[in-house]
């Protein structure tokens, strides 16, 4: 009997909604909420989701369908008696130097002719940190000194034991799994994932990305790959960019030489990569990538999340983030019996270089040297074996003293006794004998902005008149690629 009053109820609320029309905005608003609470927390849960994939640079179905065309391989098949796994991740990439798909055209222009070895020209492992806030590249030399295991040899099929070789032959041999096999035995680090570049893919990604900018303090000419840099900034498109990393025969550090130049535009490919919106764009990273994959060669576990993974690590990736070295020598010329010369690894320091590797500890040591100001500026001569002679050219009283007092503590041999110069010279002047021009270019690099005068005739001794516009002496680094120490760099402090 309580339904009676009830219904006469209902008409009464009715007629609310009517009260609506005079206040739109206000009542518009209030009822909306909670029938449409549920579909407007799902479209932010939506948008947050591609926003994140977006700003890690990619979008899972732009991913899948890009892996699809991924050429697999089977890397690890039947693989036993692994190192231990470590932290982080480790991929072997591999660059060969197959050329079938390089046009006609391309070979003339950056002299690609040759017959190819169908072996590694470049090899480096790749440690992703557990945290993905940085990565270590370590480059092995590819005349390194290698014990191969026992294996069957893919081209002929006989049997053979284990015999020694050098690193790059384990491709040619046995191919991607031997040469992981091979990797694992004398580092001891597991590789857990396996890409393979050839020439092509290579200049692909370097187009796609508009080119890739490297700098030379020094002119860098080989005749047998073409490549003719004068010392500065230069973009470099595919071609040339593969010209750069394959020169071998620009000074007499042949492959140790050149995995430096590597390791260079390695980090200037990071940093053009993460800071040119590549990874903010699932459009831009889906055609770079396209370019990529479209031609390398992956293990048949590097997958989508594999991609996913990486690209959400590199979205925080800056120069700093990367640290690359290469593995200890101990030999130079280490001879071989029905080999040759070979590169022998420093065993104690090549044991401790993969220890941190697989215990995912960075190489570089001192995270604080980077509040000392710029990073050094990479020169052809080392300064100690500079002699320096400094001059005031300003009316700044104590100037020379503290331009002589610079450069010495930079490196450079100075006199300690500078001199008076003409007043009121308006810019630093470097005066130097031609025969001695590499010497003055890297007494100038510790000088932004001087001038360099050839003076014929004046001998070993540089002279450096300080000008108005001189302001500090910059801090200078030589590397020479001949010596077998190990040495570790930060991204940032090889890229322009």
């Amino acid at each position: 009997m309580p339904s009676p009053p009830r219904s006469p109820a209902r008409p009464q609320r009715r007629p609310q909604p009517p009260r609506r029309v005079p206040r739109p905005p206000e009542r518009a608003m209030t009822p909306v909420r909670p029938p449409r609470r549920p579909r407007w927390a799902m479209r932010a849960v939506t948008t947050l989701s591609v926003v994140v994939l977006a700003s890690a640079g990619i979008g899972h179905a732009v991913v899948s369908s890009l892996d699809a065309g991924i050429a697999r391989i089977d890397a690890f098949k039947d693989m036993k008696n692994r190192p231990r796994g470590g932290h982080g991740m480790n991929v072997l990439l591999v660059g060969t130097d197959a050329r079938d798909r390089v046009s006609e055209r391309d070979r003339r222009a950056f002299r690609l002719g040759g017959q190819p070895c169908h072996c590694t020209d470049t090899m480096m492992i790749v440690h992703v940190a557990d945290d993905r806030e940085r990565a270590t590249v370590v480059s092995l030399p590819r005349d390194s000194y290698a014990e191969m295991p026992a294996h069957t040899d893919r081209n002929s099929g006989r049997r053979h034991g284990p015999h020694p070789v050098r690193l790059n032959a384990a491709y040619a041999e046995g191919g991607p799994q031997l040469t992981i096999r091979t990797v694992e035995n004398m580092t001891h680090v597991k590789i857990d994932h396996y890409l393979e570049v050839d020439f092509t893919s290579f200049m692909r990604t370097v187009d796609v990305l508009g080119g890739v900018e490297v700098c030379t303090p020094t002119p860098l000419k080989d005749r047998y790959t073409g490549l003719d840099l004068a010392p500065g900034r230069h973009t470099l498109r595919g071609g040339q960019a593969l010209q750069y990393v394959r020169a071998r025969h620009v000074d007499g550090a042949s492959d140790l030489g050149r995995m430096k130049r590597q390791q260079r535009f390695l980090a200037a490919l990071l940093d053009k990569t993460t800071s040119s919106g590549v990874l903010l764009n699932p459009m831009r990273f889906r055609d770079v990538t396209r370019a990529v994959l479209g031609s390398v060669r992956a293990d048949a576990g590097f997958g989508t999340d594999e991609l996913l993974d990486l690209g959400r690590a590199m979205r925080n990736f800056s120069p700093s983030s990367s640290e690359f070295t290469t593995v200890p020598i101990g030999r130079l010329d280490y001879q071989v019996k029905g080999i040759g010369s070979t590169l022998k690894w420093d065993t104690a320091k090549a044991a401790k270089l993969f220890a941190a590797v697989r215990d995912d500890k960075p190489l570089a040591q001192d995270p604080a040297r980077r509040s000392r100001g710029p990073a050094p500026v990479p020169v052809e001569v080392a300064p100690e074996t500079i002699r320096v002679q400094v001059a005031n050219g300003t009316g700044t009283v104590g100037l020379g003293k503290r331009l002589d007092a610079a450069l010495a503590a930079t490196g450079f041999a100075t006199t300690h006794r500078p001199v008076t110069a003409p007043a009121h010279v308006p810019r630093t002047l470097v005066f130097y004998d031609p025969r001695w021009d590499r010497s003055a270019r890297s007494l100038a690099a510790a000088l932004p902005g001087s001038e360099l005068r050839a003076v014929p005739g004046q001998g070993p001794l540089l002279k450096v008149t300080a000008g108005a516009d001189f302001k500090d002496v910059r801090r200078v680094r030589f590397d020479d690629p001949g010596r077998p120490e190990q040495s570790v760099l930060r991204g940032d402090e090889v890229v322009c």
